[in-house]
């Protein structure tokens, strides 16, 4: 199984780069003709957000728009896709940036919690506790 860094899928989903847009549809494309499944590190998770929303200005709502289109996806492999599904709906509603959403998932997912943090909007979320 193949695996997509941040970029591939930043070009896939924005289309800002015509001829990179085609090359990646294209992997995309040949991997599923295939039968072949793409495995989406957890980190590139935290990148695209990060690079959609501060490189491209995008909303939360559309943030979680790609997110929602991606974990839907049965030709991706996610990393901690359960931990993800929490991250999406912590991110959904709160005001924890999305990064703190992904820690508080993963240490959930591992069973450890709470996330101890100096950071008042990530110590809202459950399972994370304000450090003071």
């Amino acid at each position: 199984m193949a695996a997509l860094d941040t970029n591939i899928l930043v070009r896939f989903l924005v289309e800002d780069d015509p001829a990179q847009h085609a090359l990646a549809k294209r992997l995309i494309r040949r991997s599923i003709g295939a039968g072949q499944t793409l495995f989406v590190p957890i980190t590139v998770f935290l990148e695209l957000e990060w690079v959609l929303r501060t490189s491209f200005a995008f909303a939360k709502d559309e943030v979680l728009q790609m997110l929602n289109s991606l974990l839907a996806s049965s030709e991706l492999s996610i990393e901690s896709e359960k931990a993800l599904e929490l991250v999406r709906l912590l991110y959904s509603r709160g005001s924890a940036d999305f990064s703190h959403c992904v820690r508080v998932a993963l240490a959930a997912q591992a069973d450890e919690q709470p996330l101890w943090t100096f950071d008042r909007a990530a110590s809202k979320l459950d399972d994370a506790k304000l450090l003071a």
